[in-house]
């Protein structure tokens, strides 16, 4: 019953101007700040982490701003699961669309990574291309069944879930589907390097660089920024790797947490920091959230 009142709530909502709609989700994300204690604390550990010479103060500002982002986010959706075409693409700006242009018959591996527009992306993305890419399955069935829905709204897009493993994706790919790829949370120790994200040994899978070994793809980061005030967001395609990957499967995985840390410091209040990114810890090492 919680489930449908807000996706009602969502569909309801989605009619707004943006800026009256990115003006509540802000009052939605302030209000989970004061409800989610858990997520709360889990998201100042990371703060402290990650960022030592903030004061504490400024990173509880930083905190209340990473949660109106969050409640932005989720209630924006509605736009991409409702909105007609030209709404969409009338709140998008693409900043480097030629990075991606240039590598167009060749597999194509844009990396992203969990801000709170990353779906933005995904969709502006399956307007113009027929991808492929992995997702996680939710507790609530019908909100998994909503988010499947969605994703595969534009386009004819491929969906595999994270338990059919890299087998299908490595397929698609040599198909000649770009895959839309995120990896920068902590999945365990399986198939992972300690590989250092703020200075801080994180568990970071090492399929990128692995990926692009069995296909021969080409690594196109694409990074969603929500702009301020409902003003829209940049899709924003970086450049091509080149010399990718080298062989050394920590250097290679360690050039994708360093430039998604470079990312994160350009907009840290969106950033998914509820997420318990050190929760897994090299041997003797106690883990940060109890």
């Amino acid at each position: 019953m919680m489930a449908r009142l807000g996706i009602f709530i969502v569909w309801l909502l989605h009619f707004l101007p943006l800026p009256l709609l990115a003006a509540i989700g802000n009052g939605v994300g302030l209000l989970l700040y004061l409800m989610a204690e858990e997520r709360r604390q889990v998201t100042k550990i990371n703060l402290r982490l990650c960022f030592p010479e903030m004061t504490e103060r400024a990173r509880a500002g930083l905190a209340r701003r990473n949660f109106m982002a969050f409640g932005r986010g989720f209630l924006e959706r509605g736009i991409l699961w409702w909105s007609s075409l030209a709404r969409i693409n009338r709140l998008v700006r693409p900043l480097g669309i030629e990075n991606l242009e240039a590598e167009l018959g060749k597999p194509i591996i844009l990396l992203t990574a969990h801000f709170v527009a990353l779906d933005v992306g995904g969709a502006w993305l399956s307007q113009r291309l027929n991808a492929v890419s992995v997702y996680g399955s939710q507790k609530d069935p019908l909100i998994h069944k909503m988010l499947l829905e969605k994703r595969q709204r534009f386009g004819d897009q491929l969906l595999f879930s994270r338990q059919q493993g890299m087998r299908p994706v490595v397929r698609a790919l040599r198909g000649g589907r770009p895959l839309f790829y995120f990896t920068d949370q902590d999945f365990g120790a399986k198939d992972a390097l300690f590989i250092p994200f703020f200075g801080i040994l994180a568990s970071t899978l090492t399929t990128l660089p692995r990926l692009v070994e069995m296909t021969g793809a080409r690594v196109v980061p694409c990074i969603t920024r929500m702009l301020p005030w409902g003003r829209g967001y940049e899709v924003h395609l970086y450049p091509a790797w080149e010399n990718y990957p080298t062989g050394d499967l920590a250097a290679d995985t360690r050039r994708m947490n360093e430039f998604i840390e470079q990312r994160v410091r350009e907009m840290p209040e969106q950033y998914f920091w509820p997420h318990k990114r050190f929760k897994t810890r090299p041997p003797g090492e106690e883990r940060p959230y109890g």
